[in-house]
C-alpha cells in the first residue's frame, strides 16, 4: 500500500486527476468480475469488451446493457452490478471515506479535497460530515423506496424475489442508473401508481444533489434556501413539466406508445417518462416506438440531466440554467446575470459555457465516428450518444447491436459523462502558470 501510494504521489494526482483514475479502476474491476463465467447464468465468460460495456454503465449509473440483465447474468453478476451501481451512485471516493472511517482512520487534506470536488462543493469544512450525511441519507432514501415497492413486487414475485426486486430497482432508481431485473423495465408496470410513483420520487431526490437536500431540510422554506437550491429546485420542476407535457401530447395517438392507455394512465406514462430523460433509464413504453419529435425533445432533456453533487448526469441543471440566464441578459441588454436578485459571478457564467460547449462538441464527434462505424440512423445513433453522455441509460434499442468499436466508443462516452466534461478537461489539461501581464484588448465581430 506504501509502495502505491508513493508512486502515485510522484504522478501528482490532484483532485480531478484522482477521480478520473478512480473511476476508470473501478470500471477495470468491474469488467473483469463481470467477464469471470460464475457472472452468467450459461456459465460462459460475455467477452471483455462486453464485460468492460456494462460494468461502465453499472459504475456511471447509465443503464445501458448490451444483454437482458434479467435473464443473462446470474446472482453473482446481477450482485457486482448492484454494488457497482451504488458506488458508482455515491462516488468511488464517498465509499472508500467511509470504509476509512469504520476502520478509525484519519482522512487526509489530500482526501478530503478529493471528496470536495467529487460533490462539488465549494467550501472544504466539513467534508467528512458532509460524507457521513450523504452515506446515511442515501441508504434511508433508498430503504423507503424499498418498502414502497415491495408492496408491489411481493405480491407478484413472492417473499424473497419481491424485496430482491425492491431492494435493486430502489438502489437503481436513487441512483439514477436505470437498471433492471425485470425484464422489459417497467414496462409491465406502466398503469401501476405505485410503482411509477416510487420510481420517479427517487429518481428526482437523486438528480438533486445533496446539497440541495441539506439545504432543503435545514432552512425548510423556498425563500430561505441558497440561490444555487432555487434554481436546482425550479429548473428541474420546469424540465419535468415540460417533458411530461410535450411528451403527453405528441405521443397520446401513438398506437404503439400512449393511444391504447386510459387517460389516466397516458397522464402517468407521461410523467413517468419526463422524469426519466433527467438521467435515469427506465422505460414504461416502447422507446423505439415513439415519435422523432419526443426522442428529439428526450435528446434535449438528457443533455441537461440532473444536477450537481448528485447521481445523475448532463451539463446540470444549474449550468443550463446559468446558460439561460446569460443569454436573456445579452438580449435584454443587461450587464449583469441575475437569478432571484442575486448577481452570477463572471467564473461560473465562463465554466457554464466551457461545460456546454464541451458537451456539444463531445456529443457530435461520438456521433459522427458512430456514423461510420455503425449502420443506424443518425437520430438513433445520437439519442444512444446523448443518452450515454448524460449517463441515462435510454435507447432507441441498437445498444446491443453494436460494433466492438461502437460498444468502446459509448463506453467512453459514460465515462466522460459520469466524471463531467470539465473535469476531464481539468484532470488532462495542462495548468498554465497565471501571467504577470494581460495583452491588449481589442473587438472582433460576432453575431
Amino acid at each position: 500500500m506504501t509502495f502505491v501510494r508513493k508512486h502515485l504521489n510522484r504522478l501528482e494526482l490532484n483532485p480531478p486527476r484522482f477521480l478520473v483514475a478512480g473511476f476508470g479502476a473501478l470500471i477495470i474491476l468491474g469488467a473483469i468480475l463481470l467477464n469471470l463465467p460464475i457472472a452468467t447464468n450459461d456459465d460462459a465468460s460475455i467477452g471483455f469488451i462486453n464485460a468492460l460495456f456494462t460494468s461502465a454503465s453499472a459504475v456511471c449509473v447509465t443503464g445501458l446493457t448490451v444483454v437482458n440483465t434479467a435473464e443473462y447474468w446470474s446472482l453473482f453478476g446481477k450482485i457486482i452490478i448492484l454494488i457497482l451501481i451504488q458506488i458508482g451512485g455515491l462516488g468511488f471516493m464517498t465509499s472508500a471515506t467511509i470504509m476509512a472511517l469504520l476502520i478509525g482512520k484519519k482522512i487526509s487534506l489530500k482526501e478530503r479535497l478529493i471528496i470536495k470536488e467529487q460533490l462539488n462543493q465549494d467550501a472544504l469544512s466539513g467534508m467528512v460530515r458532509l460524507t457521513k450525511y450523504v452515506i446515511l441519507s442515501t441508504f434511508m432514501i433508498e430503504s423507503i423506496g424499498a418498502i414502497f415497492l415491495s408492496t408491489r413486487f411481493i405480491p407478484r414475485f413472492g417473499l424473497a424475489k419481491g424485496i430482491w426486486f425492491s431492494i435493486f430497482h430502489a438502489i437503481s432508481a436513487f441512483c439514477n442508473a436505470g437498471f433492471d431485473i425485470i425484464g422489459n423495465s417497467m414496462v409491465s408496470f406502466v398503469g401501476d401508481f405505485t410503482i411509477n410513483i416510487t420510481i420517479c420520487l427517487l429518481i428526482i431526490i437523486g438528480g438533486l444533489g445533496f446539497s440541495v437536500l441539506i439545504d432543503i431540510s435545514n432552512k425548510k422554506s423556498f425563500k430561505r434556501l441558497s440561490l444555487h437550491s432555487k434554481l436546482v429546485l425550479s429548473i428541474s420542476f420546469m424540465l419535468i413539466l415540460i417533458g411530461m407535457l410535450i411528451i403527453f401530447v405528441v405521443e397520446r395517438n401513438n398506437p404503439d406508445t400512449l393511444a391504447e392507455l386510459s387517460n389516466g394512465e397516458k397522464v402517468l406514462a407521461s410523467f413517468f417518462q419526463g422524469v426519466i430523460p433527467r438521467t435515469a433509464g427506465f422505460n414504461s413504453i416502447d422507446i423505439s416506438k415513439i415519435y422523432d419529435t419526443t426522442a428529439f425533445i428526450m435528446i434535449i432533456l438528457m443533455f441537461i440531466g440532473g444536477s450537481p453533487g448528485s447521481t445523475a448526469g448532463g451539463i446540470k441543471t444549474t449550468t443550463f440554467g446559468a446558460t439561460l440566464l446569460t443569454t436573456l441578459a445579452v438580449i435584454r441588454g443587461n450587464k449583469d446575470v441575475v437569478a432571484f436578485n442575486r448577481r452570477l459571478n463572471q467564473d461560473i457564467i465562463n465554466r457554464s459555457l466551457a461545460i456546454v460547449s464541451i458537451g456539444l462538441i463531445l456529443i457530435l464527434t461520438v456521433s459522427i465516428v458512430l456514423t461510420i462505424t455503425e449502420e443506424f440512423s443518425f437520430l438513433d445513433v445520437l439519442f444512444e450518444t446523448t443518452s450515454a453522455f448524460g449517463t441515462v441509460g435510454l435507447t432507441r434499442g441498437i445498444t446491443p447491436n453494436l460494433s466492438d468499436v461502437g460498444k468502446l466508443v459509448i463506453t467512453l462516452t459514460m465515462y466522460a459523462g459520469r466524471v463531467g466534461p470539465l473535469t476531464m478537461a481539468f484532470a488532462f489539461a495542462q495548468r498554465q502558470k497565471q501571467s504577470l501581464y494581460r495583452h491588449s484588448e481589442e473587438n472582433i465581430i460576432v453575431g
